[in-house]
C-alpha cells in the first residue's frame, strides 16, 4: 500500500457523546496538535446539529446510514442521511491504494475502556492495532464486520476506517481520564502514521488479541416487547470477560436467573450499553482469536 495522504479525526457521530466532539474542537482551534510532516489530519464534527442540542441524533442514527445502497439513495431525505451523503463525498474512497485513514471517536456506557472496533481487517489495521497494543495492554481490538460486508456505520467508507470507543462514560458527560486518554492514543496514532509513511515501523513482536463478534443478544421480552429481565449483577461492567455455559446473563424482576445456554465460552461485550436500547441489543457476543505478528 501507498503512504496514507490524510488522516480525518472524526467526533460527534453522535450527539451526545462528549470525548469526540470535545476533542475535534480542540484540534479545530489548535491545529498544530494533530499536524505531522508528511501527511494531512483533518478534524470534523460529523452530525453538527445533533451535537448542538446534545442529542444523539437528530431523525435517525448517523452511524446506521452508510450503507451503500443508502447512500446512492436520492430519496433518502432525513438530515442524517444526506449528511451521511456528504461524509461519504468528502472521506469515501474508492482508490484502494491510497484510503484516508478514518478515526471515528465515539463514547460507551459500557465498561470497554478503549476499544479499536474494526470492520475491515486491511493489513494496515491490524498491523496499527497489533502495535498499540504492544505499547498500552489494555487497549482491546473488536472486529465488528466481516470481509467484503457492506457495513451501515461511518467507518466502513474507508478500508483503513476504524471506530475508537472509549468508556464507560454516561451519555452527555465528560471524563477528564478518559479526554486525556483518548487524545493520548490519537497522538500515538498519528505518530505510527508518519513514521509508516517513512517505512521506519518494526513489526510488532506480540500476538494480538481479536474479539470477533459472532451474534447480538437481546434482553428477554414479552409478546408487547417489554422487557422481562436486566442483566445479571455477576455480568454487568464484565466486558470481554469470559461468559461459559451455564453462567447467569439476565435477572428477571422476580429474582430468578437466566443462564447462558451456548455451547462454548464467549465474550460479551457492550453489556448493557445506554444507547442499544432502543436497537433491542443488551450485548455483543464475541470469539477471542490470536493473530500472530
Amino acid at each position: 500500500m501507498k503512504k496514507i495522504n490524510r488522516v480525518a479525526v472524526i467526533g460527534g457521530t453522535h450527539g451526545n457523546e462528549l470525548t469526540g466532539i470535545y476533542l475535534v474542537n480542540k484540534f479545530e482551534r489548535s491545529p498544530n496538535l494533530i499536524a505531522r510532516s508528511n501527511f494531512q489530519t483533518v478534524a470534523m464534527l460529523a452530525n453538527p446539529k445533533a451535537c448542538k442540542i446534545g442529542k444523539r441524533y437528530i431523525d435517525i442514527d448517523l452511524n446506521r446510514c452508510f450503507l451503500r445502497k443508502d447512500l446512492e439513495n436520492y430519496h433518502l431525505s432525513t438530515y442524517e442521511a444526506l449528511r451521511a451523503k456528504e461524509i461519504y463525498q468528502m472521506l469515501g474512497s474508492n482508490n484502494t491504494d491510497n484510503p484516508d485513514l478514518i478515526i471515528d471517536l465515539h463514547n460507551t456506557t459500557a465498561n470497554m475502556g478503549i476499544t479499536f472496533i474494526l470492520d475491515s481487517q486491511h493489513p494496515f489495521n491490524l498491523e496499527l492495532t497489533a502495535h498499540l497494543t504492544s505499547v498500552a495492554p489494555n487497549i482491546k481490538v473488536l472486529v465488528s464486520g466481516k470481509h467484503n460486508q457492506d457495513s451501515s456505520v461511518l467507518r466502513s467508507i474507508s478500508p483503513l476506517g476504524f471506530t475508537l470507543e472509549v468508556g464507560p462514560v454516561a451519555q452527555g458527560i465528560l471524563d477528564g481520564s478518559l479526554f486525556q486518554q483518548t487524545e493520548e492514543i490519537i497522538g500515538t496514532i498519528l505518530d505510527y502514521v508518519e513514521l509508516y509513511n517513512q517505512g521506519k515501523i518494526p513489526p510488532a513482536k506480540k500476538p494480538l488479541a481479536l474479539y470477533q463478534k459472532i451474534q447480538t443478544i437481546d434482553y428477554p421480552r414479552n409478546e408487547l416487547g417489554e422487557i422481562l429481565a436486566m442483566i445479571h449483577p455477576r455480568l454487568q461492567f464484565r466486558d470481554y470477560q469470559p461468559l461459559n455455559p451455564g453462567d447467569p446473563m439476565f435477572l428477571t424482576f422476580d429474582g430468578d436467573e437466566i443462564l447462558y445456554e451456548g455451547i462454548s465460552t464467549v465474550y460479551p461485550v457492550f453489556i448493557n450499553e445506554a444507547a442499544y436500547y432502543e436497537k433491542g441489543i443488551a450485548m455483543y457476543l464475541t470469539q477471542k482469536q490470536m493473530v500472530g505478528y
